[in-house]
């Protein structure tokens, strides 16, 4: 089998739902010959699924010793957080989850500080990847989060409302926040070559129909939990496999990433943006979109600064004039 790289993949939290079905995503793919699953509950039943499926020519290797799993890594996809139960917000897990972030980063930087890419799943995503960014020593651009989730759940809707293939609605992107505070941009988006702004106001597509799937999208983990009984697993699990295959150098990510961001407007924040995975890590500019479209990202921006200076006041992290003695890359 042809694989992408040779390099070590490592798959942290590989016990659990959203592990193991990356862990199977990667195989699949092709991705390396070295994966690593990685998880302080043991990880080796879901190994041994793996080589009974008949992959023949990776070396999975499966351990709950972190010195064992993070040495040597070049790629890292991380899902080791507590996972959303039915009522809870991604914002629930904030305090827990980004203990848990500091120690990943802190395990990064002494175990595998010259690591290539790593990309954060577990919520509330743009916190905690940015706490692990922190911690981890690593540039900007090496560290990303899942935020391709919620295009993929507006183009699904969307696809569903018009009975359209996915792949005949384009332009799908919501940026900003991965919560319910996130900006959905839909002035680009074309169903079937058509705009979508052309539709929104008919009476195929209603305004007030429109800003009910806005919602729905923002919501879509929820609804997840409610239809299973459980938090969503496949999704998260495949989008960040693809995240990690295209800075591999593999098939381009057609999704925003969540990715640090510093400029005039938006200063030592994780958050979505227009961005470009691919070997040299992720580069991002601004959205563009209409005047509402870009106050609603200003307005999610808010909503994670206020999160981000909770994190302060928690003393998970200190305050943002000193995040450069802790990584002289902020």
């Amino acid at each position: 089998m042809a694989f992408l790289t040779n390099d070590k993949l490592v798959i942290v939290g590989a016990a659990g739902m959203i592990g193991s079905n990356m862990v199977q995503s990667a195989l699949m793919m092709g991705l390396t010959s070295e994966i690593c699953l990685y998880d302080v509950f043991s990880p080796e039943g879901v190994a041994e699924e793996m080589r009974q499926s008949g992959f023949g020519d990776v070396n999975i290797v499966a351990t709950t010793d972190v010195k064992e799993a993070f040495t040597g890594a070049k790629y890292i996809i991380s899902s080791g957080g507590a996972p959303r139960k039915e009522g809870m917000t991604r914002e629930d897990l904030l305090a827990g989850n980004c203990k848990i972030a500091e120690e990943l980063g802190k395990n990064i930087k002494q175990y595998c500080p010259d690591v290539k890419h790593v990309v954060i799943i577990f919520n509330p995503a743009d916190l905690t990847g940015l706490v692990t960014l922190l911690y981890s020593g690593l540039k900007p651009g090496q560290v990303t989060t899942l935020a391709g989730l919620d295009s993929t759940r507006l183009q699904s809707a969307l696809a569903k409302k018009f009975g359209v293939l996915q792949s005949k609605v384009t332009g799908c992107a919501t940026y900003g926040g991965h919560g319910e505070q996130m900006a959905v941009f839909g002035s680009a988006v074309k169903i079937d070559g058509k705009p979508l702004t052309d539709l929104i106001g008919t009476p195929e597509f209603s305004e007030e129909e429109w800003e009910q799937m806005k919602t729905d999208v923002t919501k879509g983990g929820a609804a997840i939990i409610k239809l299973r009984g459980r938090s969503s697993f496949q999704s998260p699990s495949y989008l960040s496999v693809e995240m990690i295959r295209s800075v591999m150098g593999g098939e381009k990510f057609r999704y925003p990433a969540g990715t640090y961001v510093k400029t005039d407007k938006y200063d030592h924040i994780m958050m979505a943006m227009d961005t470009v995975l691919d070997t040299n890590g992720c580069t991002y500019k601004m959205p563009t979109g209409t005047p509402e479209e870009l106050a609603k990202l200003d307005a999610s921006y808010e909503h994670l600064c206020k999160m981000r200076d909770e994190l302060v006041t928690l003393n998970i992290v200190p305050a943002i004039e000193k995040w450069s003695e802790i990584n002289p890359n902020l």
